[in-house]
């Protein structure tokens, strides 16, 4: 890994493998640790004390806050939010004298997802666009775009525009989000942005 461009920047207490990709503008504080051969995309923020494991891949302008590991397995396309302490995990049945290096399952959080302070994602699922998992909750299935996601084991409890509002719908199943005044629909259980 190198920075002679500095189009990067990483705190002096912080370790980047060689072989790590870094995105323009991304900023890694204290005591973090990447690990080839991971991707971080542009614009992305890691607090401190942030662990990347190898093959990880991140899109860009994802904010990780403090004490987040992201462990083989894991991927988070643009724009994800990662709360403080939050927890991903990647095998389903660990066990200290069981080596299951090569049963790690992916878990992918899709664009524009947020996961609360807290959170732990078991491994296996995807988390949708957009979706957003409330502090301290335990999700363990996949997870429907715009959902709102709460509680131990995580149930769904409604659902959040683009701009993080929870959304109120009609009688004609439409909603609009207060920030914006995007429009949003839901049919057959899914929620959509309407044209």
């Amino acid at each position: 890994m190198s920075n002679e461009t500095n189009q990067f920047y990483v705190h002096p207490s912080s370790y980047v493998d060689e072989g790590v990709q870094i995105g323009k503008g991304t900023k890694i504080w204290h005591f973090c640790h990447i690990m080839a051969p991971s991707v971080v995309g542009e614009n992305c923020n890691m607090g401190q004390n942030v662990v990347v494991s190898p093959d990880v891949k991140l899109g860009n302008n994802v904010k990780v806050q403090n004490n987040v590991s992201i462990y083989t397995g894991v991927e988070c396309e643009d724009d994800v939010f990662l709360g403080p302490s939050m927890v991903f995990t990647n095998v389903y049945n660990p066990r200290s004298a069981v080596s299951r290096k090569n049963e790690y399952r992916r878990t992918l959080v899709k664009t524009g997802a947020t996961i609360g302070a807290n959170a732990t994602i078991v491994c296996g699922i995807e988390i949708g666009r957009f979706a957003f998992i409330g502090a301290g909750a335990v999700i363990n299935r996949n997870v429907p775009d715009f959902a709102l996601m709460v509680g131990n084991p995580g149930r769904q409890i409604g659902w959040m525009s683009k701009h993080g509002h929870r959304l109120h719908f009609d009688e004609s199943s439409k909603a609009q989000c207060p920030e914006t005044g995007q429009w949003y629909e839901k049919k057959d259980g899914k929620v959509a942005e309407a044209g």
